[in-house]
């Protein structure tokens, strides 16, 4: 059974820590005992905003004043992040995850959506979680058990940590500008990222990704590989972490005149949506 010492996963030199309770969150991931994402021991997690990384569904990022529009209805949205104006990341974070398959270096994880104040649409959602030697894999599953049609999205919320050297290099064409609120107001070109993680200050989406950022520092060289289109950079100043964050749409895609052209799918009735990351480590 998963407790608040977690679930332990190994595979050769890396070791991953699994909190289903905590949003099926990860707590950490270590190689040979050093710290690959930001990293915790499960038993001193005390919530996913502190993990390694969570999952986002199902939508990303910011819901904009926590109301929206879908199909004709009006709906609103509890809060879920401090005194943020926005409710944040979906709902999948805030819940406890059943543990529905465990091996020494797999888990697989449900979580079953009832509609509630936080989203009013039912769903089915499954992470299946795998350790090699070498690398990281996370993969989402959202099967929508709702009578309606429902946007839906999906992301992952990794935490590295910053250290000396850390560097971002992405290939994205297009770099969504923020208002006082941090919520998109536009696109603007952008020759991609290939800069020192200190040297840059970001909380935006970035369009025209094709599924690649490499993270290195003087330990690790990191490849982030992902099916989703979307990344979002998260460097907050002062920080001793910063996040990369594979995601299927574009923030606050909900509100935009055309939610489905900035990425957020119309799932119909019984449909599924699917992503998949892959984190490969190598140590230098």
């Amino acid at each position: 059974m998963a407790d608040h010492h977690g679930i332990t996963l190994q595979a050769g030199p890396l070791r991953l820590a699994v909190r289903p309770d905590l949003g099926g969150s990860l707590a950490g991931l270590w190689h040979q005992g050093r710290p690959v994402l930001r990293s915790t021991e499960p038993g001193l997690l005390t919530g996913p905003r502190q993990s390694a990384c969570f999952p986002l569904l199902p939508y990303s990022n910011r819901l904009g004043h926590r109301r929206f529009a879908w199909q004709g209805q009006n709906y609103t949205a509890e809060p879920n992040f401090d005194d943020s104006p926005h409710s944040l990341h979906g709902v999948g974070w805030l819940r406890a995850w059943q543990v529905v398959r465990q091996t020494a270096d797999h888990l697989g994880l449900r979580y079953t959506h009832t509609p509630d104040g936080h989203w009013p649409f039912a769903f089915e959602a499954e992470q299946d979680i795998a350790l090699t030697p070498q690398a990281l894999r996370l993969d989402l599953r959202l099967r929508n058990t709702d009578a309606r049609e429902q946007p839906v999205g999906l992301g992952w919320h990794p935490y590295f940590p910053q250290r000396d050297g850390s560097h971002l290099q992405a290939d994205v064409t297009s770099r969504w500008e923020r208002d006082a609120l941090l919520l998109p107001t536009h696109a603007t070109a952008q020759q991609g990222i290939d800069a020192s993680v200190r040297s840059v200050d970001l909380d935006h989406c970035f369009g025209g990704w094709p599924g690649v950022a490499l993270i290195r520092d003087a330990q690790f060289a990191l490849r982030l590989s992902s099916t989703l289109p979307y990344l979002v950079v998260f460097t907050p100043p002062g920080q001793p972490h910063f996040c990369v964050e594979p995601v299927s749409h574009v923030n606050n895609a909900i509100q935009h005149a055309d939610p489905v052209s900035q990425g957020l799918v119309a799932l119909a009735p019984g449909a599924v949506a699917t992503a998949s990351l892959t984190l490969d480590v190598e140590a230098l």
